[in-house]
């Protein structure tokens, strides 16, 4: 089974499985809230992008498999999927059940814009990347596209979409691709190791207890988890507690910073306060206000 990304020709043996709700549509651009409840039993289905497409992994956990590329991507939260026109697909789920994106796609034309026309010499193929991890520079507007789903329908989403849309070519440009394969126990070892981690971003998880429940010894683990996410699992749990942080102090509105530090598995707000600054480049008071004025 696939997970729909926004825009494409969606197929599916069991479509009540996938479901998409439109945020918001423009001439050139779509943003979809795509939920997917497949899991071990459902086959993955061919499929294919028929436009520009980039979905931030909200929740869950699935591997991504396109043409262009020999291996398959984890997909984890905080993390981006990555698609050209044409491009062939195809999503699993062997090693979780379901999943939430928030998905934008963009005609090749519109897209080419936002790129200012030097980037994109190929719409068949835009990406180098099929996914990026969660990374420092994608972290503010990652934040931010996380927790508008659930705001008010004042959000400029195109403004959303076209920021959006410009750091991931930023990001991407700057990446180099690792085209080593990946085994599939690996793979299901790491991705429960994730879904501890999203599960309970707040424990006190410990490197050599997140590798006991992969069945992996912590130095193979740390290796493996930085290959199939982009980070280690100290900067993925850090950044999970830290989007946790960002999307409650957007949405909770007055909520002590200290309680939203507490909640999020930080010590102490000094040390929050440090950790949120370095990832989203302010104070976690100055990025509220930032943010209550983009959307006023």
């Amino acid at each position: 089974m696939e997970i729909a990304i926004a825009g494409d020709r969606r197929r599916s043996a069991e479509p009540e499985r996938i479901t998409a709700r439109e945020l918001a549509a423009g001439q050139g651009w779509t943003v979809e809230e795509v939920v997917c409840s497949c899991g071990p039993a459902d086959r993955p289905y061919p499929e294919q992008h028929d436009r520009v497409s980039i979905a931030i992994v909200t929740s869950g956990t699935f591997q991504y498999r396109a043409s262009g590329s020999n291996g398959r991507e984890v997909m984890t939260p905080g993390s981006i999927l990555l698609g050209s026109p044409g491009q062939a697909f195809e999503c699993g789920h062997e090693h979780g059940t379901g999943d939430r994106c928030l998905s934008f796609g963009f005609e090749p034309g519109y897209f080419e814009a936002i790129a200012d026309g030097s980037r994109v010499t190929d719409v068949r193929r835009v990406f180098r990347s099929l996914r990026l991890p969660p990374l420092p520079a994608l972290s503010p507007v990652v934040a931010e596209a996380w927790s508008a789903v659930g705001r008010s329908g004042d959000l400029d989403w195109e403004d959303l979409a076209v920021r959006v849309a410009a750091r991931v070519v930023e990001a991407d440009g700057e990446r180099d691709p690792d085209s080593r394969a990946v085994s599939p126990a690996a793979i299901a070892r790491v991705t429960r190791a994730v879904r501890m981690i999203e599960d309970r971003p707040a424990d006190a998880l410990t490197i050599a207890g997140l590798a006991c429940e992969a069945g992996l010894s912590a130095f193979h683990f740390l290796r493996t988890f930085e290959k199939l996410t982009g980070v280690t699992p100290h900067q993925y749990l850090r950044r999970a507690r830290l989007r946790a942080a960002a999307a409650a102090l957007l949405i909770d509105g007055p909520a002590r910073i200290l309680d939203v530090a507490l909640d999020a598995g930080f010590g102490d707000v000094s040390n929050f306060n440090h950790a949120f600054r370095a990832e989203f480049g302010v104070s976690p008071k100055l990025y509220r206000r930032q943010r209550a004025g983009r959307t006023s």
